[in-house]
């Protein structure tokens, strides 16, 4: 089973340390567009109308500063890096050694700027949302699609728990949708992040060896879940917060 994450916009800093290397990042058929990215979202920081561009306000400048300096910047595993709303209901500090470890085998984040990250991966603090734009690379999300087609292969026994919001599930999607499961959270984008973040953490902290989407309702059963969908078209999974 794999546990697909989107990143989020909050990211942690750190004043010191090595900068990210890119040929030590998981997934190294993804590096050619990882630097094309990189070099593209370089370049539109560096522009005078580089928050336009990245759709970003003023308040941002200084973050939209640093994507012009992503190869000396210390860099952070990405287990620490993201600190949005999700990774908080997630809170991967707080899970035991044993859950960790699934974690580390099991979530992968996708990335507007690298594509997909295992927790391990140690990458540089950045500014990008997928559906941007970047002048000389386009839209972000269309510059991944054909990319990240490896992942069919790459995954093809996998369980597929996708907890990803839907900019970055237009990313990629599996064409064997037998075994992928969508995770839906009817509430408010806050509480929906926050749900998907704790449905995670259920997940690495069960422990089962999860192959068919019929076994996470045992898993899930404190978030009353309900499964629809086929294996044809792939399956829905329907979740509410624990009170």
């Amino acid at each position: 089973m794999l546990i697909l994450l989107p990143p989020s916009e909050g990211k942690a800093t750190r004043r010191r340390g090595a900068p990210m290397r890119l040929d030590r990042l998981g997934l190294a058929g993804l590096n050619a567009a990882r630097e094309a990215a990189m070099a593209a979202l370089a370049q539109a920081s560096a522009r005078p109308d580089a928050l336009e561009v990245l759709g970003v306000g003023a308040s941002l400048a200084d973050e939209v500063r640093a994507n012009t300096r992503l190869e000396s910047a210390p860099a952070l595993r990405a287990s620490e890096l993201y600190t949005g709303v999700l990774y908080e209901a997630l809170a991967l500090g707080q899970l035991d050694p044993a859950s960790s470890r699934r974690a580390a085998r099991q979530v992968r984040i996708f990335s507007a700027l690298h594509g997909v990250l295992s927790l391990g991966d140690r990458l540089s603090p950045y500014r990008l949302s997928a559906g941007v734009t970047l002048p000389g690379l386009g839209n972000v999300t269309s510059h991944w699609r054909e990319s990240l087609s490896l992942l069919d292969a790459e995954w093809a026994d996998e369980l597929l728990v996708d907890c990803r919001s839907g900019p970055y599930r237009s990313m990629w999607r599996p064409v064997d949708r037998s075994r992928w499961v969508t995770v839906d959270v009817p509430a408010a984008s806050h509480f929906a992040k926050h749900t998907r973040g704790l449905v995670a953490r259920a997940l690495v902290q069960h422990g089962g060896r999860f192959s068919r989407p019929q076994q996470l309702l045992e898993a899930l059963d404190g978030f009353s879940p309900s499964l629809s969908g086929s294996g044809a078209g792939g399956w829905q999974l329907t979740v509410v917060a624990p009170q």
